[in-house]
C-alpha cells in the first residue's frame, strides 16, 4: 500500500496521521469523529478548549462547519483572495460545528491549501481534515520529517512521506470578523 493509501485508510478508521503542511508537520485526523480527535489532543497534551484548525483543498470541503452569513462581502473577498495558501482565517463557525473542533469559541480557523500533498489527502478523504502542528504542546513544531518527537510517531496510524512547502512560519491566523492578526 501506498503511503496515501495507508494514510487515508487510516483517516477512514478513525486514525490520526502525520503529514507536511506548507510550514510544519501537522497531525491530522476526521474532524467528525470525536474519538479520534479526543486521542489527537491527548497525544499533542492540548486542551479541546483551544480548538482546531480545519484544512480543506476547497472552500466547499469546509461548508458544513462554517457560517459566512455574518461576513461581509469585502471579509469573504479577503478571505477568499487569500486562498489557496498557508493563510488561516477564523471565521464564524455553524451551529453543527463540533464543539471539539472550536473550542471555547464561536469561531472556528480554517484554511484552503495550496500543499499539492495535503490538497490529494482531502480530495481522497472527501473533506476537510484536523490540522494541528505535530508536537507536543509547547515544544517546537517540527519543520521536517525527521524532526517529529518519537512519541508523537509512535502515537500516529500513519507518517506521510513528504516535505512542507519550506515557509519559515507556521501558516497566519486572522479573525476574519475584525482583520485580527493572531499569529
Amino acid at each position: 500500500m501506498n503511503a496515501l493509501a495507508e494514510a487515508l485508510a487510516a483517516l477512514r478508521s478513525g486514525g490520526i496521521i502525520a503529514y507536511p503542511t506548507e510550514g510544519v508537520w501537522g497531525l491530522g485526523c476526521d474532524p467528525r469523529n470525536e474519538r479520534a480527535v479526543l486521542r489527537l489532543l491527548a497525544l499533542k497534551q492540548r486542551e479541546v478548549g483551544k480548538g482546531l484548525i480545519l484544512i480543506a483543498a476547497s472552500e466547499s470541503q469546509l461548508a458544513a462547519f462554517i457560517d459566512t452569513s455574518p461576513l461581509a462581502t469585502a471579509q469573504l473577498d479577503e478571505i477568499r483572495a487569500s486562498w489557496p495558501g498557508a493563510n488561516t482565517w477564523i471565521v464564524p463557525a455553524s451551529s453543527t460545528a463540533p464543539h471539539w473542533i472550536t473550542g471555547d469559541h464561536d469561531g472556528i480557523a480554517v484554511r484552503v491549501t495550496a500543499h499539492p500533498q495535503v490538497m490529494a489527502l482531502c480530495e481522497g478523504f472527501g473533506g476537510a481534515l484536523v490540522s494541528t502542528s505535530a508536537n507536543v504542546a509547547s515544544a517546537p513544531s517540527p519543520r521536517t520529517r525527521a524532526e517529529l518527537d518519537p512519541r508523537i510517531v509512535a502515537g500516529v496510524d500513519a507518517v506521510c512521506d513528504g516535505e512542507t512547502l519550506g515557509r519559515a512560519q507556521p501558516s497566519s491566523i486572522r479573525d476574519a470578523r475584525s482583520g485580527r492578526v493572531l499569529r
